[in-house]
């Protein structure tokens, strides 16, 4: 059988020579593989295939950069080439322009991880500004608005390469949403050894449906973890020089975010509970407060305040959020090179703590 990633490779780039393929670190994802393209041109670019032919996410990530490339000043990597249709379903895009959030915090003291973590939060508080009536999956592009025509009601008086493009969204309440994401997570994880927490989650969830179906309806990321995020390059969106200090450039968040394939229509208090959750806290404990609160503090600079209803249903997301750990517990030892059944027993009591909280 042909190697997939050669296959998509010979149809991204066509036209263009390849020198070598390398690593980009490692991915708890197993039904998609990435790899950084080296081209002899000198240029580098990324490409993303779908090992087991399912070009959903393929879709949805495609559209989705286009779409906040286009409505939002957030700045994402350049989408080179995409075929979600394609026997193997690939993205290709450029670089991210910027440095990798993830090292700078690596390298960064107490006061600047803070400051970065507040430019992650505006970063959300900018993403979420685009509202949807209604929640549900992303499965693609929607209607591309040309140049001439409205825009958000507004006329459109831009150039002949002024294309807004939409979204294709699956509509279903959010409950039934957020529920396929727990779905998705089950699917994409590594283990069942605790599949008794996910029908936790699952229940919790549906116990739930008043208090959630209620929420406002934003685009969501989904995966705000450090390696998904980057600090623009001086000059890119403003607010943030390469060094991580004010450039003066204006009110752009200066953090951008890449891998965009877990996206939806939803609440933003889940987005916001998540990113707190992977940017700060460990497997079974909360980081140092000041850097959770710089999150939420740069989401209440840019939004005026935090989600509506975030501290009624952030309990309900913060149950889903153990999954994250259930549903990968094999990659949590090799990570945190304990033994598996210490691993078990922590994570089975933090679930039960937090379902009370509920």
């Amino acid at each position: 059988m042909d190697d997939p990633v050669e296959t998509a490779l010979a149809v991204a780039f066509p036209d263009r020579r390849v020198e070598g393929l390398v690593g980009v670190g490692p991915s708890w994802n197993g039904g998609n593989e990435t790899v950084g393209v080296d081209l002899v041109d000198g240029d580098r670019a990324y490409l993303k295939v779908a090992i087991a032919g399912d070009g959903s996410r393929i879709a949805r990530e495609r559209a989705v950069l286009e779409y906040v490339s286009a409505r939002r000043q957030i700045p994402v990597p350049a989408v080179l080439a995409a075929d979600p249709d394609a026997a193997v379903p690939y993205l290709a895009t450029a670089p991210a322009p910027g440095r990798d959030l993830h090292e700078v915090l690596e390298a960064a003291d107490d006061e600047r991880r803070e400051t970065l973590l507040r430019r992650v939060g505006a970063t959300l508080a900018t993403l979420h500004a685009e509202r949807f009536e209604g929640h549900g999956e992303i499965v693609g592009r929607g209607e591309r608005v040309g140049v001439g025509e409205a825009v958000d009601g507004a006329p459109d008086d831009g150039g002949p390469d002024d294309i807004d493009p939409g979204l294709e969204v699956e509509t279903a309440s959010w409950t039934d949403t957020l529920l396929a994401t727990i779905e998705r997570t089950r699917e994409i994880g590594t283990t069942d050894r605790l599949a008794r927490h996910f029908d936790a989650a699952i229940d919790c969830v549906e116990s739930n449906r008043e208090r959630l179906d209620g929420a406002p309806a934003a685009l969501l990321h989904g995966d705000v973890a450090p390696p998904n995020a980057f600090l623009a390059e001086e000059g890119r969106a403003g607010g943030v020089a390469g060094d991580g200090t004010d450039d003066g450039a204006g009110d752009d968040p200066g953090v951008g975010l890449l891998d965009w394939e877990l996206s939806h229509v939803g609440d933003p208090a889940r987005d916001l509970v998540r990113a707190r959750d992977q940017l700060c806290n460990g497997f079974d404990y909360e980081g140092p407060e000041r850097f959770g609160e710089a999150v939420y503090a740069g989401y209440r600079d840019r939004a005026g305040g935090l989600p509506e209803g975030f501290a009624d249903r952030r309990p309900i997301y913060r149950v889903v959020r153990v999954l994250g750990r259930s549903g990968f517990l094999d990659q949590w030892v090799t990570y945190l090179d304990e033994p598996m059944a210490d691993l078990v027993e922590r994570i089975d009591a933090e679930l039960e703590t937090r379902l009370t909280a509920v």
